[in-house]
């Protein structure tokens, strides 16, 4: 959120606008319905919706939700780390894209410290939260020099660390290669000195591709949106503060599930409505984006290490 946009005199969303916690249980419990089994909250920064651990609360008690986290800046975090395991939060991802107070503050034009982030991460393993998962996005020229120090800082914790490509959301910079590191080249920077090996996918549609310290010191793990899309296995959803169901991250237009809800439409209509977007979707964004605009790149990451 740029202050040069969302400055002062910014119009944000009225609060009569934005689903209420009653309202967002309602559609997880539609989901859930569907084959769900993970919700993550998220922003913006969702530490910063008040009460926000009833909402966690609420969806903890949802039968068959199998996980349940939230990712967040970690500014608050020390604070409601405890609030939210006791409500019933399983996991929290954590973004902190450099260790170095310059490259952070550049990277993320917040008005907080390092060290904020750092004491939310250990309150959150304190509590319970774990494993803590900690995103760093990489920009060439921003923050591509702290890849290794922020590799050897979280190796041999139970943290796991993963480097996501700097992408293109919102159409913002052009699809261009010179502000990407490919994951390639993190995890060939990283294996230099710190062996790799591939490990296998938790699960499939899993964005992240895992790989192991051969010394036993840990994983991490990359995410390739841009170099790699991973369209083809996709089963994430969006649902946005005001109640719109975006199918792809990089989507531009969604599916109003709060007129329904506020129309007073029965559970079997508003379940039908999300089947019939579901079976239609035809995303394939980063693929699309990528064939077009970003030669592939040169080494598969799978040979990294031997």
């Amino acid at each position: 959120m740029p202050k040069e946009v969302f400055g002062r005199d910014y119009e944000f969303l009225p609060r009569a606008h934005v689903l209420t916690f009653e309202e967002i249980t309602r559609l997880a419990r539609i989901f859930i319905a569907h084959g769900v089994e993970k919700i993550r909250i998220t922003g913006g920064e969702p530490l910063l919706r008040r009460d926000v651990e009833r909402l966690i609360e609420m969806l903890a008690g949802l039968d068959g939700l199998r996980d349940l986290t939230l990712t967040t800046n970690g500014a608050l975090l020390a604070k409601k780390a405890r609030a939210l395991r006791d409500a019933g939060l399983k996991r929290v991802t954590v973004s902190l894209d450099a260790l170095d107070e310059a490259a952070f503050t550049a990277m993320n034009d917040v008005g907080f410290p390092v060290e904020r982030v750092l004491a939310g991460i250990e309150a959150a393993r304190s509590a319970g939260l774990s494993p803590v998962k900690i995103n760093m996005v990489v920009k060439r020229g921003g923050n591509d020099d702290s890849v290794l120090e922020m590799a050897r800082h979280f190796r041999g914790t139970d943290c796991i660390l993963r480097f996501i490509e700097y992408m293109d959301v919102g159409t913002t910079n052009g699809w261009r290669l010179d502000d990407v590191v490919p994951a390639a080249e993190i995890v060939e920077t990283i294996d230099a000195e710190l062996p790799l090996e591939p490990a296998d996918p938790n699960y499939r549609g899993e964005v992240a591709r895992r790989y192991r310290y051969r010394d036993g010191g840990g994983e991490i793990g990359v995410i390739a949106s841009v170099t790699q899309p991973f369209c083809g296995d996709c089963t994430r959803a969006r649902l946005s503060a005001e109640g719109v169901l975006y199918t792809c991250l990089f989507a531009t237009a969604g599916h109003d599930f709060r007129e329904l809800l506020r129309r007073g439409r029965p559970d079997e209509e508003i379940s039908g409505f999300l089947r019939d977007i579901w079976t239609a979707r035809t995303d394939r964004y980063s693929e699309i984006r990528t064939s077009e605009t970003i030669p592939r790149p040169k080494v598969e990451m799978s040979h990294i290490g031997g």
